[in-house]
Protein backbone atom coordinates (compact mmCIF):
# COMPACT_ATOMS: atom_id res chain seq x y z
CA UNK A 1 0.00 0.00 0.00
CA UNK A 2 0.91 3.68 -0.94
CA UNK A 3 1.70 5.65 2.14
CA UNK A 4 0.52 9.15 1.59
CA UNK A 5 0.98 12.32 3.83
CA UNK A 6 0.55 16.19 3.79
CA UNK A 7 2.87 18.67 2.78
CA UNK A 8 4.15 20.92 5.73
CA UNK A 9 5.59 24.24 6.07
CA UNK A 10 9.18 24.14 6.50
CA UNK A 11 11.31 25.13 9.68
CA UNK A 12 7.35 25.69 11.38
CA UNK A 13 10.01 25.19 15.11
CA UNK A 14 12.23 28.31 13.92
CA UNK A 15 9.38 30.42 12.56
CA UNK A 16 7.65 30.39 15.69
CA UNK A 17 11.08 30.73 17.95
CA UNK A 18 11.52 33.77 15.45
CA UNK A 19 7.78 35.42 16.85
CA UNK A 20 8.87 34.96 20.38
CA UNK A 21 12.10 36.72 20.34
CA UNK A 22 10.26 39.60 18.37
CA UNK A 23 7.02 39.67 21.24
CA UNK A 24 9.52 39.71 23.79
CA UNK A 25 12.22 42.20 22.24
CA UNK A 26 8.82 44.72 21.97
CA UNK A 27 7.99 43.60 25.60
CA UNK A 28 11.04 44.05 27.48
CA UNK A 29 11.91 47.23 25.63
CA UNK A 30 8.54 48.59 27.00
CA UNK A 31 9.32 47.54 30.74
CA UNK A 32 12.90 48.74 30.85
CA UNK A 33 11.99 52.45 29.41
CA UNK A 34 8.88 52.35 32.10
CA UNK A 35 11.81 51.82 34.71
CA UNK A 36 14.31 54.18 33.09
CA UNK A 37 11.88 57.16 32.89
CA UNK A 38 10.25 55.98 36.29
CA UNK A 39 6.75 55.97 35.48
CA UNK A 40 3.64 53.85 36.82
CA UNK A 41 2.71 50.76 34.88
CA UNK A 42 -0.74 51.77 34.03
CA UNK A 43 -3.57 49.40 33.00
CA UNK A 44 -4.02 51.47 29.23
CA UNK A 45 0.24 50.92 29.02
CA UNK A 46 -0.53 47.42 29.50
CA UNK A 47 -3.79 46.99 26.83
CA UNK A 48 -1.87 49.25 24.61
CA UNK A 49 1.44 47.32 24.64
CA UNK A 50 -0.35 43.45 24.43
CA UNK A 51 -2.18 45.34 21.02
CA UNK A 52 0.66 46.73 19.46
CA UNK A 53 2.73 42.70 20.48
CA UNK A 54 -0.89 41.74 18.58
CA UNK A 55 -0.56 44.07 15.94
CA UNK A 56 3.07 43.11 14.57
CA UNK A 57 2.37 39.95 14.73
CA UNK A 58 -0.50 40.17 12.82
CA UNK A 59 1.11 42.50 10.01
CA UNK A 60 4.13 40.51 9.97
CA UNK A 61 2.09 36.78 9.58
CA UNK A 62 0.29 38.73 6.93
CA UNK A 63 3.43 39.73 5.00
CA UNK A 64 5.09 36.27 5.80
CA UNK A 65 8.12 37.56 7.72
CA UNK A 66 8.93 34.40 9.01
CA UNK A 67 9.23 31.87 6.19
CA UNK A 68 12.33 29.94 5.78
CA UNK A 69 15.64 32.34 6.24
CA UNK A 70 17.47 30.26 4.59
CA UNK A 71 15.60 31.33 1.63
CA UNK A 72 14.72 35.30 2.10
CA UNK A 73 16.69 37.94 1.48
CA UNK A 74 17.84 40.11 4.34
CA UNK A 75 16.41 43.30 2.83
CA UNK A 76 12.85 41.78 2.02
CA UNK A 77 13.39 40.78 5.65
CA UNK A 78 13.86 44.47 7.30
CA UNK A 79 11.30 45.90 5.18
CA UNK A 80 8.84 43.59 6.55
CA UNK A 81 9.31 44.26 9.74
CA UNK A 82 9.67 47.73 9.68
CA UNK A 83 6.50 48.07 7.61
CA UNK A 84 4.71 45.55 10.21
CA UNK A 85 5.93 47.83 13.20
CA UNK A 86 5.06 50.96 11.78
CA UNK A 87 1.80 50.08 10.52
CA UNK A 88 0.13 48.78 13.97
CA UNK A 89 2.19 51.75 15.88
CA UNK A 90 -0.10 53.84 13.36
CA UNK A 91 -3.11 52.17 13.79
CA UNK A 92 -3.03 52.55 17.91
CA UNK A 93 -2.32 56.18 17.09
CA UNK A 94 -5.36 56.57 15.30
CA UNK A 95 -7.14 54.51 18.09
CA UNK A 96 -5.89 56.72 20.80
CA UNK A 97 -6.10 60.11 19.57
CA UNK A 98 -9.86 60.20 17.67
CA UNK A 99 -11.43 57.25 20.36
CA UNK A 100 -9.73 57.09 24.06
CA UNK A 101 -8.16 60.47 23.72
CA UNK A 102 -5.54 58.91 26.49
CA UNK A 103 -2.82 60.61 25.21
CA UNK A 104 -0.52 57.52 25.68
CA UNK A 105 1.48 59.04 22.60
CA UNK A 106 2.63 62.19 23.91
CA UNK A 107 4.73 60.64 26.91
CA UNK A 108 8.08 61.16 26.02
CA UNK A 109 8.82 57.27 27.33
CA UNK A 110 6.50 55.72 24.66
CA UNK A 111 8.18 57.73 21.44
CA UNK A 112 11.31 56.75 22.55
CA UNK A 113 9.88 52.79 22.78
CA UNK A 114 8.39 53.49 18.97
CA UNK A 115 11.34 54.77 18.05
CA UNK A 116 13.92 52.28 19.23
CA UNK A 117 11.92 48.87 19.29
CA UNK A 118 11.99 48.74 15.60
CA UNK A 119 15.49 49.49 15.80
CA UNK A 120 15.98 46.59 17.92
CA UNK A 121 13.80 44.19 15.90
CA UNK A 122 15.87 44.71 12.74
CA UNK A 123 19.19 44.60 14.69
CA UNK A 124 18.45 41.14 15.73
CA UNK A 125 17.26 39.79 12.77
CA UNK A 126 20.60 41.13 11.39
CA UNK A 127 22.72 40.33 13.56
CA UNK A 128 21.29 36.79 12.93
CA UNK A 129 21.88 36.69 9.24
CA UNK A 130 25.27 37.90 10.43
CA UNK A 131 26.71 35.10 12.35
CA UNK A 132 25.41 32.72 10.56
CA UNK A 133 27.17 33.96 6.99
CA UNK A 134 30.34 34.08 9.25
CA UNK A 135 29.78 30.11 10.53
CA UNK A 136 29.06 29.00 7.06
CA UNK A 137 32.05 30.77 5.88
CA UNK A 138 34.10 28.40 8.33
CA UNK A 139 32.45 25.51 6.17
CA UNK A 140 29.87 25.13 9.44
CA UNK A 141 26.32 23.98 9.07
CA UNK A 142 26.78 24.58 5.30
CA UNK A 143 24.88 21.90 3.04
CA UNK A 144 25.86 20.50 -0.20
CA UNK A 145 23.09 20.53 -2.88
CA UNK A 146 23.19 18.82 -6.02
CA UNK A 147 20.55 19.71 -9.39
CA UNK A 148 19.07 17.38 -11.38
CA UNK A 149 18.51 18.93 -14.90
CA UNK A 150 20.43 20.85 -17.25
CA UNK A 151 17.43 23.30 -17.46
CA UNK A 152 16.93 26.83 -17.62
CA UNK A 153 14.85 26.21 -14.02
CA UNK A 154 18.20 24.91 -12.78
CA UNK A 155 20.10 27.58 -13.55
CA UNK A 156 17.73 30.01 -12.16
CA UNK A 157 18.51 28.06 -8.91
CA UNK A 158 22.21 28.12 -9.17
CA UNK A 159 21.38 31.66 -9.90
CA UNK A 160 19.83 32.16 -6.77
CA UNK A 161 22.41 30.06 -4.57
CA UNK A 162 24.81 32.08 -5.81
CA UNK A 163 23.01 35.32 -4.10
CA UNK A 164 22.28 34.09 -1.10
CA UNK A 165 25.76 33.08 0.26
CA UNK A 166 25.23 33.42 3.80
CA UNK A 167 22.89 30.59 3.25
CA UNK A 168 25.21 27.83 3.43
CA UNK A 169 24.42 26.18 0.50
CA UNK A 170 27.30 25.05 -1.67
CA UNK A 171 26.22 23.59 -5.18
CA UNK A 172 28.24 20.38 -5.86
CA UNK A 173 26.94 20.40 -9.55
CA UNK A 174 24.45 19.55 -12.23
CA UNK A 175 23.45 15.55 -12.79
CA UNK A 176 21.75 14.95 -15.73
CA UNK A 177 21.45 11.97 -18.14
CA UNK A 178 20.79 13.33 -21.16
CA UNK A 179 23.21 16.58 -21.24
CA UNK A 180 27.26 16.81 -20.56
CA UNK A 181 27.94 20.39 -21.02
CA UNK A 182 25.68 23.44 -20.59
CA UNK A 183 26.07 27.00 -21.49
CA UNK A 184 25.69 29.06 -19.04
CA UNK A 185 26.38 32.86 -18.14
CA UNK A 186 28.25 34.05 -15.03
CA UNK A 187 26.85 35.55 -12.61
CA UNK A 188 29.81 38.25 -11.97
CA UNK A 189 31.14 39.03 -15.54
CA UNK A 190 28.75 37.80 -16.99
CA UNK A 191 30.77 36.55 -19.93
CA UNK A 192 29.64 32.57 -21.73
CA UNK A 193 30.94 29.49 -19.89
CA UNK A 194 30.93 26.79 -20.06
CA UNK A 195 29.78 24.54 -16.99
CA UNK A 196 30.30 20.70 -17.11
CA UNK A 197 27.45 18.20 -15.77
CA UNK A 198 28.78 16.20 -12.70
CA UNK A 199 27.47 12.89 -14.06
CA UNK A 200 24.02 10.91 -14.71
CA UNK A 201 21.63 10.05 -12.41
CA UNK A 202 23.77 6.54 -10.96
CA UNK A 203 26.77 8.89 -10.27
CA UNK A 204 24.16 11.25 -8.61
CA UNK A 205 22.80 8.31 -6.30
CA UNK A 206 26.44 7.14 -5.96
CA UNK A 207 27.30 9.88 -4.54
CA UNK A 208 24.41 10.71 -2.12
CA UNK A 209 24.86 7.24 -1.02
CA UNK A 210 29.01 7.66 -0.14
CA UNK A 211 27.55 11.21 1.98
CA UNK A 212 28.74 13.92 -0.90
CA UNK A 213 25.33 15.43 -1.31
CA UNK A 214 23.17 16.76 1.48
CA UNK A 215 20.34 17.59 -0.83
CA UNK A 216 19.05 16.78 -4.18
CA UNK A 217 17.07 19.59 -5.93
CA UNK A 218 15.32 18.46 -9.40
CA UNK A 219 14.44 20.87 -12.09
CA UNK A 220 12.79 18.17 -14.32
CA UNK A 221 10.25 19.25 -16.91
CA UNK A 222 6.52 18.62 -15.46
CA UNK A 223 6.14 16.34 -18.85
CA UNK A 224 8.73 14.16 -16.98
CA UNK A 225 6.60 12.48 -14.19
CA UNK A 226 7.70 8.92 -15.05
CA UNK A 227 11.49 10.05 -15.11
CA UNK A 228 10.90 11.98 -11.86
CA UNK A 229 9.29 8.77 -10.01
CA UNK A 230 12.00 6.61 -11.58
CA UNK A 231 14.61 9.42 -9.64
CA UNK A 232 12.84 9.87 -6.66
CA UNK A 233 12.57 5.92 -6.21
CA UNK A 234 16.26 5.46 -6.26
CA UNK A 235 17.20 8.90 -3.96
CA UNK A 236 15.22 6.82 -1.30
CA UNK A 237 18.00 4.45 -1.03
CA UNK A 238 20.20 7.06 0.03
CA UNK A 239 20.23 10.04 3.06
CA UNK A 240 19.94 13.23 1.11
CA UNK A 241 16.78 15.43 1.23
CA UNK A 242 14.91 15.92 -1.74
CA UNK A 243 13.11 18.50 -2.95
CA UNK A 244 11.01 18.78 -6.17
CA UNK A 245 11.12 22.08 -7.89
CA UNK A 246 8.22 22.36 -10.07
CA UNK A 247 8.93 24.53 -13.28
CA UNK A 248 5.42 26.65 -12.83
CA UNK A 249 7.28 29.40 -14.28
CA UNK A 250 6.62 27.79 -18.05
CA UNK A 251 3.10 29.40 -17.03
CA UNK A 252 2.75 33.39 -17.14
CA UNK A 253 1.52 33.23 -12.59
CA UNK A 254 -0.61 35.57 -11.43
CA UNK A 255 -0.42 35.69 -7.47
CA UNK A 256 0.11 32.05 -7.33
CA UNK A 257 0.18 30.55 -3.82
CA UNK A 258 0.30 26.77 -2.14
CA UNK A 259 -3.56 25.70 -1.13
CA UNK A 260 -4.36 23.00 1.39
CA UNK A 261 -7.33 21.29 0.72
CA UNK A 262 -7.41 18.38 3.48
CA UNK A 263 -3.58 17.53 2.88
CA UNK A 264 -4.06 17.60 -1.03
CA UNK A 265 -1.91 20.52 -2.20
CA UNK A 266 -2.43 22.47 -4.82
CA UNK A 267 -1.00 25.50 -6.70
CA UNK A 268 -2.91 28.40 -8.23
CA UNK A 269 -1.54 29.31 -11.54
CA UNK A 270 -3.99 32.45 -11.66
CA UNK A 271 -5.61 34.22 -8.73
CA UNK A 272 -6.62 37.30 -7.37
CA UNK A 273 -4.69 38.36 -4.21
CA UNK A 274 -7.93 40.04 -2.61
CA UNK A 275 -9.67 37.06 -0.55
CA UNK A 276 -10.89 36.93 3.01
CA UNK A 277 -8.64 39.64 5.33
CA UNK A 278 -7.14 41.50 2.12
CA UNK A 279 -9.92 42.32 0.72
CA UNK A 280 -11.47 43.74 3.82
CA UNK A 281 -8.23 45.70 4.27
CA UNK A 282 -7.94 46.73 1.17
CA UNK A 283 -11.58 48.17 1.29
CA UNK A 284 -10.93 49.50 4.44
CA UNK A 285 -8.16 51.52 2.75
CA UNK A 286 -10.09 52.67 0.04
CA UNK A 287 -12.93 53.82 2.38
CA UNK A 288 -10.61 55.67 4.77
CA UNK A 289 -8.34 57.46 2.37
CA UNK A 290 -11.22 58.49 -0.59
CA UNK A 291 -13.08 59.88 2.84
CA UNK A 292 -10.23 61.88 3.38
CA UNK A 293 -8.93 62.89 -0.15
CA UNK A 294 -12.71 63.69 -1.12
CA UNK A 295 -12.94 66.25 2.23
CA UNK A 296 -9.46 67.59 0.96
CA UNK A 297 -10.46 68.20 -2.41
CA UNK A 298 -14.42 69.22 -2.01
CA UNK A 299 -14.09 72.76 -2.70
CA UNK A 300 -11.22 72.12 -5.75
CA UNK A 301 -14.06 70.34 -7.20
CA UNK A 302 -16.70 73.01 -6.61
CA UNK A 303 -14.60 75.55 -8.40
CA UNK A 304 -13.52 72.63 -11.40
CA UNK A 305 -17.53 72.30 -11.90
CA UNK A 306 -17.84 75.82 -11.89
CA UNK A 307 -14.84 76.08 -14.91
CA UNK A 308 -16.38 73.59 -17.18
CA UNK A 309 -19.79 75.55 -16.61
CA UNK A 310 -18.86 78.55 -17.64
CA UNK A 311 -16.01 77.18 -20.61
CA UNK A 312 -18.56 75.13 -22.35
CA UNK A 313 -21.84 73.87 -23.02
CA UNK A 314 -22.97 70.57 -21.36
CA UNK A 315 -22.68 68.55 -18.07
CA UNK A 316 -20.27 69.04 -15.39
CA UNK A 317 -19.72 65.23 -15.34
CA UNK A 318 -20.06 62.26 -17.76
CA UNK A 319 -19.96 58.11 -17.40
CA UNK A 320 -18.90 55.86 -19.37
CA UNK A 321 -19.05 51.84 -19.21
CA UNK A 322 -16.03 49.98 -18.04
CA UNK A 323 -14.68 46.62 -17.10
CA UNK A 324 -14.86 46.06 -13.51
CA UNK A 325 -13.15 43.12 -11.18
CA UNK A 326 -13.83 39.80 -12.75
CA UNK A 327 -15.16 41.36 -15.72
CA UNK A 328 -17.94 43.23 -14.77
CA UNK A 329 -19.33 46.22 -16.00
CA UNK A 330 -19.52 49.90 -14.16
CA UNK A 331 -20.00 53.41 -15.08
CA UNK A 332 -16.89 55.11 -14.42
CA UNK A 333 -17.01 59.18 -13.32
CA UNK A 334 -15.22 61.72 -14.50
CA UNK A 335 -15.42 65.86 -15.32
CA UNK A 336 -16.25 66.56 -18.84
CA UNK A 337 -12.81 67.57 -20.52
CA UNK A 338 -14.27 67.44 -23.93
CA UNK A 339 -17.59 68.61 -26.52
CA UNK A 340 -18.54 65.48 -27.14
CA UNK A 341 -18.28 62.45 -24.79
CA UNK A 342 -20.43 59.79 -26.87
CA UNK A 343 -19.95 56.04 -26.32
CA UNK A 344 -19.56 54.05 -29.48
CA UNK A 345 -17.99 50.49 -30.19
CA UNK A 346 -14.87 52.29 -31.65
CA UNK A 347 -13.30 54.28 -28.82
CA UNK A 348 -11.49 56.92 -30.03
CA UNK A 349 -8.99 58.40 -27.66
CA UNK A 350 -7.83 61.84 -26.80
CA UNK A 351 -4.66 62.60 -28.99
CA UNK A 352 -2.10 65.83 -28.73
CA UNK A 353 -4.31 68.98 -30.49
CA UNK A 354 -7.57 66.85 -30.00
CA UNK A 355 -10.12 69.16 -31.03
CA UNK A 356 -12.89 67.70 -29.39
CA UNK A 357 -10.75 68.64 -25.78
CA UNK A 358 -11.78 72.01 -24.71
CA UNK A 359 -9.61 74.56 -23.38
CA UNK A 360 -10.60 74.29 -19.61
CA UNK A 361 -10.62 70.51 -20.63
CA UNK A 362 -6.86 70.37 -21.41
CA UNK A 363 -5.82 71.66 -18.45
CA UNK A 364 -7.93 69.08 -16.65
CA UNK A 365 -6.27 66.47 -18.31
CA UNK A 366 -2.60 67.42 -18.35
CA UNK A 367 -2.75 67.75 -14.55
CA UNK A 368 -5.28 64.77 -14.47
CA UNK A 369 -8.31 66.45 -12.53
CA UNK A 370 -10.56 65.38 -14.77
CA UNK A 371 -10.03 61.74 -12.72
CA UNK A 372 -11.29 63.72 -9.07
CA UNK A 373 -14.73 62.51 -9.18
CA UNK A 374 -13.56 58.70 -9.00
CA UNK A 375 -13.00 58.98 -5.57
CA UNK A 376 -16.54 58.50 -5.62
CA UNK A 377 -16.26 55.60 -7.20
CA UNK A 378 -13.61 54.16 -4.89
CA UNK A 379 -15.92 55.18 -1.81
CA UNK A 380 -18.81 52.85 -3.58
CA UNK A 381 -16.84 50.02 -4.34
CA UNK A 382 -16.99 49.65 -7.97
CA UNK A 383 -12.84 51.14 -7.97
CA UNK A 384 -10.10 51.11 -5.52
CA UNK A 385 -7.53 53.91 -4.81
CA UNK A 386 -4.93 51.79 -5.99
CA UNK A 387 -4.88 49.31 -9.24
CA UNK A 388 -5.16 48.99 -13.01
CA UNK A 389 -6.61 52.01 -15.01
CA UNK A 390 -9.58 50.97 -16.32
CA UNK A 391 -10.54 50.81 -20.19
CA UNK A 392 -13.13 51.54 -22.06
CA UNK A 393 -15.64 48.21 -23.22
CA UNK A 394 -14.27 48.55 -27.16
CA UNK A 395 -10.51 48.83 -25.53
CA UNK A 396 -10.72 46.01 -23.68
CA UNK A 397 -12.56 43.38 -27.04
CA UNK A 398 -9.68 45.37 -29.01
CA UNK A 399 -6.37 44.50 -27.02
CA UNK A 400 -7.72 40.73 -25.33
CA UNK A 401 -6.76 39.35 -28.17
CA UNK A 402 -4.01 40.82 -28.83
CA UNK A 403 -1.88 40.95 -25.86
CA UNK A 404 -1.86 37.59 -23.89
CA UNK A 405 -2.95 38.00 -20.14
CA UNK A 406 -4.76 41.17 -20.74
CA UNK A 407 -7.73 40.37 -18.81
CA UNK A 408 -5.99 39.07 -16.01
CA UNK A 409 -5.88 42.85 -14.64
CA UNK A 410 -9.40 42.30 -14.12
CA UNK A 411 -8.61 40.05 -11.28
CA UNK A 412 -8.86 43.04 -9.00
CA UNK A 413 -10.53 46.35 -8.84
CA UNK A 414 -10.03 48.96 -11.28
CA UNK A 415 -8.10 52.24 -9.52
CA UNK A 416 -7.73 55.63 -9.74
CA UNK A 417 -3.59 55.06 -10.22
CA UNK A 418 -1.45 52.37 -10.64
CA UNK A 419 1.91 51.38 -10.35
CA UNK A 420 1.84 51.56 -14.34
CA UNK A 421 0.95 55.10 -14.35
CA UNK A 422 3.77 56.34 -12.48
CA UNK A 423 6.43 53.84 -14.43
CA UNK A 424 5.27 56.59 -17.43
CA UNK A 425 2.45 54.59 -18.66
CA UNK A 426 -0.81 56.98 -18.52
CA UNK A 427 -2.46 58.70 -20.80
CA UNK A 428 -2.89 57.59 -24.81
CA UNK A 429 -1.58 54.04 -25.47
CA UNK A 430 -1.86 54.74 -29.48
CA UNK A 431 0.85 52.00 -30.13
CA UNK A 432 0.58 48.36 -28.88
CA UNK A 433 3.89 48.61 -27.31
CA UNK A 434 2.19 51.02 -24.52
CA UNK A 435 -0.63 48.76 -23.66
CA UNK A 436 1.36 45.64 -23.31
CA UNK A 437 3.63 47.97 -21.23
CA UNK A 438 0.79 48.85 -19.27
CA UNK A 439 -0.09 45.62 -18.81
CA UNK A 440 2.77 44.39 -18.05
CA UNK A 441 2.87 46.90 -14.78
CA UNK A 442 -0.68 46.16 -13.79
CA UNK A 443 0.47 42.42 -13.44
CA UNK A 444 3.14 42.75 -11.25
CA UNK A 445 0.90 45.11 -9.20
CA UNK A 446 -1.51 42.10 -8.79
CA UNK A 447 1.45 39.67 -8.43
CA UNK A 448 3.24 41.96 -5.81
CA UNK A 449 0.18 43.65 -4.07
CA UNK A 450 0.86 45.03 -0.41
CA UNK A 451 -0.73 47.69 1.47
CA UNK A 452 2.75 49.11 1.98
CA UNK A 453 2.96 49.03 -2.12
CA UNK A 454 -0.11 50.62 -2.31
CA UNK A 455 1.46 53.60 0.17
CA UNK A 456 4.72 53.93 -1.86
CA UNK A 457 2.18 54.23 -5.03
CA UNK A 458 -0.17 57.19 -3.53
CA UNK A 459 2.82 58.73 -2.68
CA UNK A 460 4.77 58.48 -6.05
CA UNK A 461 1.33 59.63 -7.65
CA UNK A 462 1.44 62.84 -5.69
CA UNK A 463 5.37 63.72 -6.72
CA UNK A 464 5.26 62.37 -10.31
CA UNK A 465 1.53 60.86 -11.19
CA UNK A 466 -0.43 64.06 -12.20
CA UNK A 467 1.69 65.82 -14.63
CA UNK A 468 3.27 63.74 -17.84
CA UNK A 469 4.01 64.44 -21.30
CA UNK A 470 1.27 61.78 -22.21
CA UNK A 471 -1.51 63.45 -20.56
CA UNK A 472 -3.53 65.27 -23.20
Amino acid sequence: MQRQGTIRRHDSKLSALSRLIDSSIILLTFLALIDVFQTELTVIYVWGLLFSILLFNFFAESQDAYRSWRGTNIRDEIETVLYSWVVGVLILILIDTFWLHHQVFSEPFVAVWIVLTPIELVSWHAVVRAVLAIVRTKGLNTRKVAIIGCTSLGEKLEHSFNQMEWSGYRLEGYYDDRAVVRKSRDDRTQASKDIEVAGNIEKLISDCQLGKIDAVYITLALSAEHRIKDIVSKLSDTTASVYLVPDLFTFNLLNSRWVDYQGITAVSIFDTPFSGLDSFMKRIEDIVLSSLILCLIAIPMILIALGIKMTSKGPVLFKQARYGMDGEKFSVWKFRSMTVTKNGDKVIQAIKGDSRITSFGKFLRKTSLDELPQFFNSLRGDMSIVGPRPHAVAHNEEYRTQIQGYMLRHKMKPGITGLAQINGFRGETDTLDKMEGRVYYDLIYIQTWSLWLDFKIILLTVFKGFLHKNAY
